[in-house]
């Protein structure tokens, strides 16, 4: 590649995806650096000015405003792209913001779309209280049941929305049928991808249309910045996403961009790491509690269908106490190693009551509806000895009473 300018896609979509994860959209300055450059600029400046009203016109090739365009972000850009497997991505600003974005750059006032039940809390806040605030019907649905979407259907329906697997039960969705029906009607497939990613599962290869991220979670993996992404073909990103973005601003930060780069290069090393610790965890603890829900686990009730769509479990499982709240809080406030917090996707092992924390928003009969219980918790892995982890859950689940 030469010095100052980007990647020939036609030789960056051959390589695979170790390669893809570390070289992926790198473009180099005239310095010839190695790691990418953070670029902290908020516009840019033109030769002259007919230059810049080309620029703007789209007649000439370059960037005018950090809102729309950065060198940084837009590495970050094509590197999530080639990894997904899709023609063309878009960062936001979080997680949510890319959900949103995904969303309203495609439906108006009149339109119907169905949604998964089981989703994270922001999500069904979306669903259930945005999108009709702006005219848009909403009809949720048991993921699980494909039947359920097809029933679903209507002459306006333009959206199909679920993450698989669910958050926090883990529930999974059959992406093939789903977004085979999908395809079927015209309706275009948004799928949540972050529990999983696109080291362990690429949902456009099972029909997805859209696949958007909180990229806060595994990519950048270090509990460091908020981020997201938006994936899809290159006519859904520039005709339909872009010009909501450009106009609304949900815009990603330069060094939030890079800092998730760095993140994209460990992705697989440590999110494969982690699923084997998820599993030795999982195995060792299953016994010991009511339920334990993690997708690698033959008792998952979809582990059959988990493991043809993902390459491994992941590094979330739910454990689910009859204790209610006052087992499930003796649990956490016994830990000695894994810290409580609501986030997921760290290197640290996290843990956190979901009633009371990521679906507090939710009312409570559709949270018990969702399968968001009382004695829910949910467990994320991270790369610590599975030994300490064992251990420290053992101390807690005796304290609980378990």
């Amino acid at each position: 590649m030469k010095r100052g300018t980007g990647q020939d896609r036609s030789i960056t979509t051959r390589w695979r995806a170790a390669t893809q994860a570390v070289r992926g959209g790198t473009a180099r300055s005239d310095w010839g650096e190695t790691s990418e450059a953070l670029m902290l600029t908020s516009g840019y400046s033109y030769d002259c000015a007919a230059d810049a009203a080309a620029r703007f016109a789209g007649e000439q090739a370059g960037m005018t405003y950090s809102r729309l365009q950065n060198p940084t972000v837009e590495m970050l850009e094509q590197r999530i792209a080639l990894m997904e497997g899709a023609e063309a991505a878009r960062a936001t600003a979080s997680g949510m913001a890319a959900m949103t974005a995904a969303l309203l750059c495609q439906l108006s006032a009149g339109d119907h779309m169905v949604a998964a039940r089981t989703m994270f809390g922001s999500c069904r806040w979306l669903t259930d209280h945005l999108m009709p605030r702006f005219g848009i019907d909403v009809t949720i649905v048991d993921a699980s049941d494909t039947d359920a979407w097809a029933a679903a259907i209507r002459p306006k329906t333009k959206v199909f929305f679920f993450e698989t697997p669910a958050n926090p039960t883990l529930e999974v969705a059959d992406l093939t049928a789903i977004c085979a029906l999908a395809r079927a009607h015209g309706i275009v497939t948004v799928v949540d991808n972050a529990f999983a990613t696109s080291a362990l599962q690429r949902p456009m290869e099972h029909g997805a249309d859209v696949v958007a991220y909180s990229a806060t979670k595994m990519m950048d993996g270090q509990g460091r910045v908020l981020a997201g992404a938006v994936c899809g073909t290159r006519a859904f990103i520039d005709d339909v996403l872009l010009p909501f973005v450009r106009n609304t601003g949900p815009t990603i930060s330069p060094f939030s961009a890079w800092v998730v780069l760095k993140g994209l290069e460990t992705l697989d090393l440590r999110i494969r790491r982690q699923s084997e610790t998820a599993l030795a965890v999982a195995r060792a603890i299953e016994a010991r509690v009511p339920r334990l829900l993690y997708p690698a686990l033959k008792s998952h009730p979809q582990h059959a269908l988990a493991m043809r769509q993902m390459a491994a479990g992941g590094t979330i499982m739910t454990l689910v106490l009859d204790g209610g709240r006052a087992q499930a809080f003796a649990l956490l406030d016994a830990l000695e190693l894994i810290d409580i917090s609501n986030n997921i996707g760290d290197s640290r092992s996290l843990m956190t009551h979901n009633a009371s924390t990521t679906h507090s928003g939710v009312a409570e009969p559709e949270r018990i509806r969702m399968g968001v219980t009382e004695g829910m918790l949910r467990l994320n892995i991270g790369l610590e000895d599975p030994d300490d982890l064992i251990e420290d859950l053992d101390r807690a689940l005796k304290a609980a009473g378990l």
